[in-house]
């Protein structure tokens, strides 16, 4: 299926695996690379060092495009921007937006440059600086995530910018590729989806306890960094949410040190990310340093497998998926099921 997504970025099949922190690793972005799709390699969690160590993993594994998701607002986010370059990554995306001169340093280099946004005005300030183009990501996605439904802000973005949109949030099959691709996007970005694939390095007891999720099972809290983030409602995130500030600061200085320690980052460092974080946002002290949870928190979860003890970022769609199949099954049956659904509909006119 050609679309202006593929030519921009050279892959086969319209598809964007999105870029999950302690998820998205070398084995499942090459296993979706070489299903035809674009595999986004989450380097948040990494070091530097652990960063370029995966990229040549995946270069090992395929020989097709794929792409590094970064922080746009971490300290040492010219040093991974470097790495990419130096790489030869095809693709860097953002789960914030990147300033226009991160943006015309992979530009000159030859690097497409795709934002995550969840609003219009960020889809357009993005495109005046240079993106070539935007994931809009709805209400529906997992992780951090915006109070707008994808239905209704996929056209709002569509119609304000000139450069390819990826829709987010609530896709996980073929008739949500073609519905994305009648709002005008140019393809459909999948998380929770290919999280729960054969070729995912998550805990199988962890990927169980998604499987039997209702659509019910999946809420958005604040409880664990002071920003909307949805996930799977398990009994840690309800202790989270009634326990008193005093407990969960403690909690989250524990989680902090543990972070910093993952990650080669200075206290200093970290103090600059929480810095970034609070610009902009109604965020007291203690929520910036809650926000060292979540690393941690997502790690005990997707890594260790202690369901008990981490939290499950989720879209909603995972109360309607009941199965594990490879990365090349799954982007095999979106394509066949998006190439039904079009011929019916010609076929119905």
């Amino acid at each position: 299926m050609d679309t202006a997504l593929t030519r921009l970025v050279g892959v086969r099949h319209p598809i964007v695996q999105t870029g999950m922190g302690w998820v998205a690793g070398p084995r499942l972005v090459s296993a979706t690379a070489n299903a035809g799709a674009l595999g986004i390699l989450a380097s948040a969690t990494m070091t530097l060092d652990q960063l370029r160590d995966a990229v040549r993993e995946v270069r090992s594994r395929t020989d097709a495009p794929f792409g590094v998701n970064l922080r746009a607002d971490a300290a040492d986010a010219g040093d991974r921007v470097r790495v990419i370059i130096d790489e030869g990554v095809r693709v860097a995306s953002f789960a914030l937006a990147p300033s226009a001169e991160l943006i015309g340093v992979l530009k000159a280099a030859g690097v497409v440059v795709i934002p995550s946004v969840g609003a219009r005005r960020h889809a357009e300030k993005v495109a005046s600086w240079g993106a070539d183009a935007v994931i809009v990501q709805g209400g529906e996605g997992g992780g951090h995530t915006g109070e707008v439904a994808t239905t209704v802000l996929l056209p709002q973005v569509v119609d304000a910018v000139d450069i390819p949109v990826v829709a987010a949030g609530g896709f996980f099959d073929g008739r949500g590729l073609v519905a994305a691709l009648a709002y005008g996007a140019a393809g459909v970005a999948l998380g929770t989806r290919f999280l729960l694939t054969s070729d995912s390095t998550v805990p199988d007891a962890v990927k169980a306890r998604y499987l039997a999720a209702t659509v019910k099972d999946v809420t958005v809290t604040r409880a664990v960094d002071g920003l909307p983030h949805r996930m799977l409602r398990t009994d840690l995130v309800s202790a989270l949410e009634d326990s008193g500030r005093v407990r969960s600061l403690s909690r989250a200085v524990r989680r902090a040190a543990g972070f910093r320690r993952l990650s080669g980052l200075t206290w200093r460092q970290l103090l600059r990310d929480g810095l970034a974080m609070k610009h902009g946002k109604d965020l007291s002290w203690s929520q910036v340093l809650l926000a060292a949870n979540t690393p941690m928190l997502l790690r005990s979860a997707m890594v260790d497998g202690r369901t008990d003890l981490g939290v499950m970022a989720s879209g909603q769609v995972a109360g309607v998926i009941d199965d594990l199949p490879s990365c090349a099954e799954l982007v095999e049956r979106i394509m066949k099921e998006a190439e039904g659904v079009l011929q019916g509909l010609t076929a119905s006119q």
